[in-house]
């Protein structure tokens, strides 16, 4: 991270957003236990979606779009929104918390592939080869879960659950970069993005699981609330302005930082098992993941 500023502004940002990003996972835990996944990301974001319109208009962003920008936005919020959190939601039925976040880390590995084929951006050596590293480690995740998972645990549908959500969430990365989505207000399009997400979630809800349900729990409202306004709301505009502070290749490595602190809580939390399997696998993830940032323009 050399030629970054460190302030004690930038440096609490990034601290509190590996915090907060970190410990999302596992609040979602909590959240899929009694009220079905399918309503429990729409309630996330109808709180989310609030504050962010709350913000722009706070701001004197514009919130009105042409229909071109109003078609990114459903699109993202279908993608990034909706289709990658009900994944998300759904695959920690069947993996912890922690390692649902340290493979959802490698969504930098698709993230540069689309950009490479849509717009051209050029893929170096050495993320290339951080990328085959960081794969390398969570297959022996992966291997270790397989080897402590009692039969028909669904770990490989844990797996591609998340995977799934990773292509998902890269598309909505790739809608964030078009020249279309860059001539709106970036909280303006959040706002936009996470309601059209919420009436995807919902119409899926209602087919899928039927009427809506709330879990009146304390516990369970304060997740939402920790979800939707701390989790999301919040930290955006954090980002945004560390991205402001480094630049946005080293505000990237808050990818790093998170699954550290997501597994560390899965650990304390959630009882995870490690083994000399598990933590070498857990060492190359996070080496490659920093060698694969460190490559990536």
């Amino acid at each position: 991270m050399s030629g970054v500023t460190l302030t004690p502004r930038s440096i609490a940002a990034f601290i509190f957003l590996a915090l907060v990003w970190g410990s999302t996972w596992l609040v979602i835990k909590d959240q899929i236990s009694e009220v079905p996944s399918a309503w429990s990301v729409v309630w996330r974001f109808i709180l989310a979606a609030t504050a962010m319109a709350a913000f722009a208009l706070l701001r004197r962003e514009r919130l009105r779009l042409t229909g071109r920008e109003q078609a990114v936005a459903i699109a993202m919020g279908v993608f990034q929104f909706s289709v990658n959190f009900q994944l998300i939601y759904q695959s920690e039925h069947y993996l912890t918390s922690g390692l649902v976040a340290v493979v959802f880390a490698l969504m930098i590995v698709p993230n540069a592939i689309l950009a490479r084929l849509v717009l051209g951006a050029a893929l170096t050596r050495r993320f290339v080869a951080g990328s085959a590293i960081a794969l390398a480690g969570i297959a022996l995740l992966m291997l270790h879960e397989y080897r402590i998972a009692p039969p028909n645990s669904g770990v490989t549908t844990g797996v591609l659950l998340v995977t799934g959500a990773i292509l998902s969430v890269s598309v909505g990365n790739l809608l964030q970069a078009t020249t279309t989505a860059r001539g709106v207000p970036v909280v303006s399009l959040m706002a936009w993005g996470m309601l059209w997400g919420i009436v995807a979630s919902a119409s899926y809800a209602i087919v899928a699981v039927g009427a809506p349900v709330l879990d009146p729990r304390p516990a369970y409202l304060a997740g939402i609330a920790y979800l939707g306004l701390v989790g999301s709301a919040l930290t955006f505009p954090l980002y945004s302005q560390l991205i402001r502070d480094w630049g946005p290749g080293p505000a990237a490595y808050n990818g790093v930082a998170v699954p550290v602190v997501a597994m560390i809580l899965s650990t304390l939390f959630e009882g995870y098992q490690w083994s000399l399997l598990a933590g070498a696998g857990a060492v190359l993830a996070m080496a490659g993941l920093l060698v694969a940032l460190s490559g990536r323009k």
